[in-house]
């Protein structure tokens, strides 16, 4: 017989390496200082200024993957443009770049994409991938006090099936970095304790100003950042076009900062 290359370890070591790794993750993680529904790039961008501070952090993404559309651009082409000064975080990042054209910046989406995702967890950030948002924990003048999630393929079951209980995960805040859907708000507007307005048209220099300036806390325990701002409150859609998704994670960074102590 040829020598060994790897460790003698079976089938069994291997599996109870996982699953007494994620269970005891995921205890630690039922109560967290911050939770972010949404791994795309702003949800990436808050919880990595979040988690380099110390702050207990877990992201919520519905997908097996991380990032969003940041991986892939816009019409499907692996390019991401960013706009000044969006570069700044890009540098911080250490990801190449080149100027298409005066204060506007252009790179490849799977290395932008790693790096983030990379950078995030280095800071310290915990994920619970394939796992959809489902409800939120309210408490005294509905102040929002964590979210109810379940796995991601209950909501691909036929109805008849799908009594399947969620789990709830508390937290001191909640942001809300679901894109488009903005679907923790909604489940505030299915309740009549907020309002929504929905996207607007395209608007690419407006919207990305707006983002970043209306990104903060939509409702008590609830901060809004990325596209879920946009139809919150109305704002233009931007297109794929990436600067205020990155900046208005870090915006949503500092007022969940703020709040927390």
């Amino acid at each position: 017989m040829k020598k060994r290359i790897f460790t003698p370890v079976g089938e069994k070591e291997v599996t109870r390496a996982i699953v007494s790794s994620f269970l005891k993750q995921f205890t630690e993680y039922v109560e967290s200082d911050c939770i972010i529904v949404g791994g795309g790039p702003s949800g990436l961008m808050a919880g990595r200024e979040l988690a380099k501070e110390g702050i207990k952090v877990l992201i919520v993404e519905r997908n097996n993957y991380l990032g969003g559309g940041f991986w892939i651009g816009g019409y499907l082409m692996n390019k991401v443009t960013v706009r000044g000064p969006g570069e700044k975080v890009l540098e911080e990042l250490d990801i190449p770049y080149e100027e298409a054209t005066k204060g506007l910046y252009v790179a490849d989406g799977p290395h932008a994409c790693s790096k983030l995702i990379a950078s995030c967890c280095d800071a310290g950030a915990k994920f619970a991938n394939m796992t959809i948002f489902d409800d939120l924990i309210l408490r005294e003048e509905n102040r929002v006090a964590g979210v109810v999630i379940n796995w991601t393929p209950i909501s691909a079951l036929p109805r008849e099936i799908t009594c399947v209980d969620p789990v709830a995960l508390e937290s001191k805040l909640v942001i809300d970095a679901t894109g488009h859907d903005a679907c923790v708000v909604r489940k505030l507007e299915e309740r009549g304790l907020i309002k929504t307005r929905g996207f607007g048209a395209m608007w690419v220099e407006r919207s990305e100003d707006l983002v970043v300036e209306h990104t903060g806390e939509a409702h008590p325990g609830l901060i809004v950042t990325g596209m879920a701002v946009a139809t919150t409150y109305g704002l233009p859609r931007m297109g794929p076009t990436f600067g205020a998704m990155l900046l208005s994670g870090k915006r949503a960074a500092e007022v969940a900062k703020k709040l927390l102590r």
